[in-house]
């Protein structure tokens, strides 16, 4: 088989229906548009959320409050579960990521200081709470904001 040898199926192609060209067309004489209304006259166009001219969807929905533009959404973790870790070991976001206790390695992540901590851990993370970063300095180690 050869381009020139292809063709659509029988059936495929139609002339294209010539509107406005008397009664004599096949048409009558509204030119299948029917009688009178909107969409009968010339130039007729409608956007795709057009609701016939009743308050539209956008403007009979009440709105509410606000989205903020710089929401940071953190991933929480916990000082009970830091525990995992060995003693003396850098805690960051690839190492949380391993343990499972965060999704995402992009997204900023906060230690809040739930739970006691038993190990001598230098965490790196996004932000700490106040009393994450008392409950880590307390066994000796160190806070360090990740990013700075």
């Amino acid at each position: 088989m050869k381009l020139n040898e292809l063709f659509p199926p029988k059936g495929a192609k139609r002339k294209k229906k010539r509107l406005g060209t008397g009664s004599s067309s096949g048409h009558g004489g509204t030119c299948g548009k029917g009688s009178k209304g909107q969409r009968s006259r010339s130039g007729s166009k409608t956007y795709a959320w057009f609701e016939g001219g009743q308050m539209p969807l956008q403007r009979r929905v009440p709105k509410r409050g606000m989205t903020p533009r710089k929401r940071r959404v953190f991933q929480i973790v916990k000082v009970k579960d830091l525990n995992r870790f060995a003693d003396n070991s850098i805690v960051d976001v690839i190492q949380l990521k391993k343990e499972g206790l965060i999704k995402k390695e992009n997204r900023p992540v906060k230690v809040l200081g739930d739970g006691p901590l038993l190990r001598n851990l230098t965490v790196k993370a996004d932000s700490f709470s106040q009393k994450a970063r008392e409950l880590i300095t307390a066994k000796g180690g160190k806070v360090e904001i990740a990013g700075v």
